[in-house]
């Protein structure tokens, strides 16, 4: 069974085993954080971070952008 190896949105590190990951789904006025599952992490729409740090990046650049 091939596994789908998913890369971090910020610094592209990719992995099949994404352990510590984090997935976030946004939208301009909404933003989702789901701890890691392969279903979560599959779902449309979801961003992947390898970690916490990755994944607060990405938070600061979106509270940072204008909305609408």
């Amino acid at each position: 069974m091939i596994q789908t190896a998913y890369r971090c949105e910020i610094c592209g590190a990719e992995s099949r085993n994404p352990k510590g990951w984090v997935a976030i789904q946004c939208a301009d006025a909404k933003l989702t954080i789901y701890k890691w599952s392969p279903e979560v992490a599959d779902a449309p729409d979801m961003l992947h971070y390898c970690g916490e740090a990755h994944a607060q990046v990405y938070i600061s650049r979106w509270l940072e952008s204008p909305c609408g």
